[in-house]
């Protein structure tokens, strides 16, 4: 049967994923509540389309940091992608290239930098940071990052500590004994993925600074000239922190829904981080993105552009790079789609006006 939608693909990586990877991949924190809002706020907000207009020939291109984009969605970083598919990382990576998107590799790769640099040469990279204990260690990354023609740092904020995923905690996740975190290869950080109970929070006890504040973005600013964007804002207040403290963009994210459960679906925060800094920084987005006018809304809403993270990985489990590729097409397809029916034939059409919540309706 073809796979016509993001959920057709999650039914197939369902289907296709070992137990321990699956739950992984798509669970959220406590009650994951917050994991099915980030869906349902999407549908909460009605499109306003414009008709006869002249949509024949669509420009869904964008600029991002210098970055020449064929359209504004890529792929958001996601661990450990090799459990779901031996391409990995370069398989989904490559995907974004050909798609013309960025590709955010995560620290917690099992493709390293210089592995995934040398294997998606054509794709515009950039790499998720975490600020660690032992600071030595971001830096090695940083420098890694910056030889292997990565373009952006992008540094989790929301993460002093992982938050308490019950089915990692049931499951007694660990990372399959054949894979390895690639980043970490000659450093003492690798062995945790065998330690007891949670390998993912047994290594946060151990590497993760739960001391961080917004001043150490000053140190990691010293260390780099890439530019440094902030994930995991979901308010105006730290949107505000990350301009006044140097940050080039910022990308507003609930993590997956992964960290702490009754926070903001995504899409609900983005008005308020776009009101605050939206002219001063890169807004972008990510969390929830399923369908071509889920894409659309967020742009309304002020977003450059959009990431996904589990529907790529659902791709990538279904076929390997192909499946991504696949996917990223059939979102493009919804997408054009989307556009043309609300009449807008470039980015620059899609007008805050065209998205309302639905209550603007429950008035009339």
């Amino acid at each position: 049967m073809e796979l016509v939608c993001v959920e057709d693909f999650e039914r197939k990586a369902s289907s296709q994923l070992e137990k321990n990877a699956l739950d992984y991949y798509r669970s959220g924190a406590g009650e994951q509540f917050t994991l099915g809002l980030n869906r349902e706020a999407f549908k909460r907000l009605r499109l306003r389309p414009r008709f006869l207009r002249d949509v024949s020939q669509l420009d869904l291109g964008c600029m991002i940091f210098g970055q020449q984009l064929k359209w504004p969605l890529g792929i958001a970083p996601t661990a450990m992608q090799k459990m779901a598919h031996p391409d990995g990382e370069i398989g989904n990576a490559r995907a974004a290239g050909k798609a013309g998107s960025i590709f955010i590799l995560s620290t917690l790769s099992t493709t390293s930098l210089e592995d995934l640099s040398a294997g998606a040469p054509d794709t515009c990279k950039w790499f998720q940071l975490y600020i660690y204990k032992d600071r030595s260690l971001t830096e090695k990354l940083v420098r890694r990052a910056e030889r292997a023609n990565f373009k952006a740092l992008v540094l989790t904020v929301d993460a002093p500590v992982f938050g308490h995923r019950r089915s990692d905690v049931r499951n007694k996740f660990s990372l399959p004994q054949h894979l390895s975190l690639a980043n970490f290869r000659g450093e003492q950080a690798n062995g945790v993925v065998t330690m007891g109970g949670s390998g993912i929070n047994e290594y946060v006890a151990s590497q993760f600074d739960a001391s961080i504040t917004w001043e150490d973005i000053n140190w990691l600013k010293q260390l780099t000239h890439l530019p440094i964007i902030a994930k995991g804002v979901l308010t105006a207040e730290d949107a505000v922190l990350a301009r006044e403290f140097g940050c080039a963009g910022v990308i507003v994210s609930n993590h997956g829904a992964r960290q702490i459960d009754t926070v903001p679906a995504s899409i609900e925060a983005l008005p308020e981080v776009v009101k605050a800094v939206g002219n001063d920084l890169v807004v972008m987005l990510d969390g929830g993105i399923m369908q071509g006018n889920d894409i659309f809304k967020a742009l309304a809403l002020g977003a450059k552009t959009v990431f996904i993270g589990r529907p790529a990985v659902y791709g990538l489990a279904y076929n390997g790079q192909r499946g991504v590729e696949q996917l990223l097409t059939v979102l493009r397809n919804d997408f054009e789609i989307t556009m043309k029916l609300t009449g807008c034939q470039s980015l620059g059409d899609i007008q805050s006006g065209m998205v309302v919540h639905e209550s603007f309706y429950s008035k009339l």
